[in-house]
């Protein structure tokens, strides 16, 4: 009887090691595949498409500062000890 229950175990074991296998080998194949890639980007793009305008209005200035120092601006020196 004990037998019997550990070979059935053993089968399921196996079913289920099997089963696991094959679903992460199909899933590594579906995200590494190109229609995954392309279906992902055009998301991604779609979202950050709808998102841009707002943010390029919101975020940008009107005037800035200078990008570089003026004439007056000094490089600090070694200290004297």
């Amino acid at each position: 009887m004990l037998n019997r229950i550990c070979q059935i175990l053993s089968i399921v074991s196996f079913v289920m090691v099997a089963s696991m296998s094959a679903t992460g080998y199909i899933g590594y194949r579906y995200v590494t595949s190109e229609q995954f890639k392309s279906r992902v980007m055009k998301e991604i793009m779609g979202n950050v498409s709808g998102m841009m305008p707002k943010v390029l209005d919101q975020g940008l200035p009107d005037m800035t500062g200078p990008s570089v120092p003026n004439e007056n601006w000094k490089v600090p020196g070694v200290p004297k000890l």
